[in-house]
């Protein structure tokens, strides 16, 4: 090669450096998420981590996010936890270890969100639960877990809403209820609900279990039926909710159906059709109130499908986890974790101002919603008295 040659592979290979160094490309922040992606609460994963991709893309279409004065693009990284406990324990282990995640979002479920507090405290990333409403998720035995925190109201809240409006605005002095015992979520709803509907003078006249997967609950609902409720407290999630309504009605059962948060999908009407009308329970969220729609848009456009319930409260981690990494002013887990105890935002879901006691979001309103010709229809906004 002669010296001229020479000379210009030099000089072009000089030109593509500068013209490489003069658009860098923005640095990464990987952000964990886990749900459920197979079994029978898949919709509610599945809804949950394309809501994640979807703001984690537009915010990337903008540019990414600034943090301490430079921009970073967002890159999310989902697993499957199957539902199972021990395995929400080994993608966090995994998001933590392998991937050098600087926080998780998810679970939906308290009984997976639960076991991983160990794993994020060693590894001082802070974790934002969507729907996960056990009080274990954030507080046990008196103490604030320092890297747990959760964008929705909690089970004591969730089930005295519940048997508040049973007893004062649906003027129920009976009450049974049917709970899934192997399930925290379902257990702890089961006990605020019998704590609050006694305490109000009201008769708990039948308290049935059973355990997750089960398809049979004639055994069950036969006893309940014996003790004439006014209403049943259902605390579990649709399917089970549509298998034990049908059944119910199947046994000439007239009580009210009344459950939480873990009833709202789709499915709910596809598996339990006639059965589940006038059901009513307790929701974080009116679904036509105007500050979702924008959002609701957004994701059918894109997915081609209705948003779940998961969504909502997932967009509203994601805006509290943005907030917190531009207040830490570094990507850093125990300084976001810090950041995370003073959030005050405003989300599509209400007002997420968390308590450094407890790491909950304080004095979300509840809405009361029932079930009218296989829609949802918003009664009203209730507070626990």
């Amino acid at each position: 090669m002669n010296f001229r040659k020479a000379a210009f592979v030099v000089l072009a290979i000089a030109l593509v450096l500068a013209g490489c160094g003069g658009k860098q490309k923005a640095d990464t922040i990987k952000v964990g998420w886990f749900g459920a992606l197979t079994g029978d609460q898949a919709v509610w994963g599945e809804n949950e981590f394309n809501t994640v991709k979807m703001l984690f893309e537009e915010y990337n279409a903008k540019g990414g996010i600034e943090v301490g004065g430079k921009k970073y693009m967002l890159e999310a990284i989902g697993y499957d936890n199957k539902g199972d406990a021990q395995e929400a324990v080994n993608v966090t282990n995994r998001l933590v270890s392998q991937d050098k995640v600087v926080a998780i979002l998810g679970p939906n479920a308290s009984g997976n969100a639960i076991p991983i507090a160990s794993t994020l405290e060693q590894a001082k990333v802070p974790d934002i639960a969507t729907v996960a409403t056990n009080p274990k998720v954030t507080v046990q035995d008196g103490k604030v877990k320092p890297y747990n925190f959760r964008v929705c109201f909690i089970d004591p809240y969730q089930g005295a809403v519940a048997a508040g409006y049973a007893f004062d605005k649906l003027g129920a002095k009976k009450a049974a209820v049917l709970y899934d015992v192997s399930d925290d979520y379902s257990q702890g709803l089961t006990e605020f609900f019998v704590k609050s509907f006694e305490g109000k003078g009201g008769k708990i006249v039948a308290k049935e279990g059973f355990t997750a997967g089960d398809k049979d609950f004639r055994a069950q609902l036969s006893k309940i039926k014996a003790a004439a409720p006014d209403v049943i407290f259902m605390p579990y999630f649709f399917t089970e909710v549509a298998l034990s309504a049908t059944q119910a009605r199947e046994l000439g059962i007239t009580a009210t159906f009344m459950g939480g948060d873990g009833w709202p999908s789709p499915d709910l009407f596809k598996l339990g059709g006639k059965a589940v009308e006038g059901g009513i329970f307790v929701n974080h969220l009116d679904y036509d109130q105007p500050t979702v729609q924008d959002y609701k848009a957004r994701y059918k456009a894109k997915y081609g499908k209705e948003t779940e319930l998961n969504g909502y409260l997932v967009h509203d981690a994601v805006l509290m986890l943005v907030d917190g990494l531009q207040r830490a002013g570094k990507v850093d887990g125990e300084a976001l974790a810090k950041a995370f105890e003073s959030t005050d935002i405003q989300g599509i879901t209400g007002r997420i101002k968390i308590s450094p006691t407890t790491h909950n979001p304080e004095g979300k309103d509840a809405a009361i919603i029932k079930i009218v010709d296989g829609q949802y229809k918003f009664l009203e906004n209730y507070a626990a008295q």
